[in-house]
């Protein structure tokens, strides 16, 4: 080879080695990053999401070691990266109307038995390889997900990509369902006992489970006057107050829960000397104006219609029960609230399995017409002590730090590396299950 062919060979594998080490100091200069991932299906994954981020932020001020102090906390929707866009909080009302059936089918049965989902690398190969490339790039130092599809994708690519990262799965419900990617996650954040037995008989090993709670935002730790809060909100104090929780971020999977209280609206007069109904119709001002006509067609006079409320534990401890719908979410808070519940409507899927897990532990009860309805306001109106026994049987679930344990559980892991394996798509075997339901 001539003495400029050799020149030139040397100048490219120069140049070749200047890029590579600079897109290595770059690497290395970038900010380490942890990952807290949902996916926008309803708005109780993304709550948890944010609870969670809260709480590692909160750490990283504090001054804890095992969170670096340029560290970035940061919030991803799954669905941002998919080949194919779609409204996640359509999808969440599909499951709502005609199909509702199938569904709890497929969430109670389907792959939650012996026959489970190995979180394989297909999600990440195909409808979310964007994502596989943006964790390539971000390389967190620990990945927390709130959702299915986004504990599925993180683990997988994971693998893909070869990384350690840790990954922990939060599910926001009172039950596991069975397509969590069981084998590859590194921990299992969980609401109670009941669900870590579920995870034995799926092999999940113990010390991949750690019982933390459902994770929701700051405040439900505090203590508040009841009688301060209802003055903060203008409501009485000479009568016990029953929250109404009727607002709602998506419309569909409330259309049953309003009509009925629709139809509940003729009792409420009954009680007009012992009970005082607070509404919540969030920030749905048609639904708002619905419910202030429905108070003067029935001149209800013991209720309080409130505009969106930021401060839910405060109201919580001005109130006495509240009627709800069976999410996660919403029971969770009222269970860190010490508030009983009267649930509302027929349940299915996640929401059938909380509603049996609340009720089966005495700690709220479950009606699904409005003359029941009626029925259960009034034991309560009438029997105190029941509330009083509600309260204490609540505080087997309650855990209003559980965002701030999940945490500490997820730096814990932070550091310890992972050998990925690399699978398409895994089935595998588990034991029978745990709960038959």
């Amino acid at each position: 080879m001539s003495r400029p062919a050799l020149e030139a060979t040397a100048h490219k594998a120069s140049e070749a080695l200047n890029a590579a080490l600079s897109k290595f100091k770059r690497e290395q200069d970038k900010p380490p990053v942890i990952l807290v991932v949902h996916a926008s299906v309803g708005s109780g994954h993304k709550s948890a999401a944010f609870a969670i981020q809260e709480a590692l932020q909160n750490l990283k001020a504090s001054g804890d070691g095992r969170i670096p102090q340029d560290c970035e906390i940061r919030l991803v929707d799954i669905l941002d990266f998919g080949f194919i866009k779609f409204n996640g909080d359509r999808t969440a009302s599909a499951f709502t109307g005609p199909t509702r059936v199938f569904y709890d089918y497929s969430w109670r049965y389907g792959f939650t038995g012996v026959v489970l989902w190995g979180g394989g690398t297909i999600w990440s190969r195909l409808m979310f390889k964007p994502f596989t490339d943006y964790l390539s790039k971000v390389d967190p130092i620990a990945a927390v997900a709130t959702h299915i599809v986004a504990a599925n994708c993180v683990s997988c690519a994971r693998t893909l990509n070869n990384q350690k990262y840790p990954v922990v799965c939060v599910p926001t419900d009172y039950e596991v369902e069975g397509l969590w990617p069981h084998t590859d996650a590194d921990l299992f954040c969980v609401a109670n006992e009941t669900m870590a037995e579920t995870l034995r008989n799926r092999k999940v090993e113990e010390e991949r489970i750690a019982i933390t709670g459902i994770p929701v935002r700051g405040g439900y730790e505090r203590s508040f006057d009841p009688l301060e809060s209802r003055a903060h909100f203008g409501l009485p104090t000479s009568m016990r107050v029953v929250l109404i929780m009727s607002g709602a971020h998506l419309k569909q999977p409330y259309v049953r829960f309003r009509q009925t209280i629709d139809e509940f609206f003729p009792y409420i007069k009954r009680f007009k000397d012992t009970l005082h109904f607070v509404f919540l119709p969030g920030k749905d001002q048609e639904y708002r104006n619905h419910l202030e006509q429905l108070v003067q067609i029935h001149q209800v006079s013991n209720a309080t219609i409130l505009d969106y409320v930021t401060e839910m534990p405060r109201l919580m401890s001005a109130c006495d029960f509240a009627i709800c719908k069976a999410g996660g979410l919403t029971v969770t808070e009222c269970l860190c609230a010490r508030l009983p519940m009267v649930l509302l409507g027929r349940t299915y899927g996640q929401e059938r399995v909380n509603s049996r897990m609340l009720t089966s532990l005495g700690i709220s009860l479950h009606v699904t017409t409005a003359r029941e309805l009626y029925g259960a306001v009034k034991h309560l109106s009438d029997h105190p002590e029941a509330l009083a026994a509600m309260r204490v049987n609540g505080d087997a679930l309650r855990r209003p730090n559980a965002a701030a344990d999940i945490a500490q559980c997820t730096l814990d892991l932070v550091g310890n590396d992972y050998q990925p394996k690399r699978h398409f798509m895994k089935l595998y075997l588990g034991h029978r299950p745990a709960h038959r339901r």
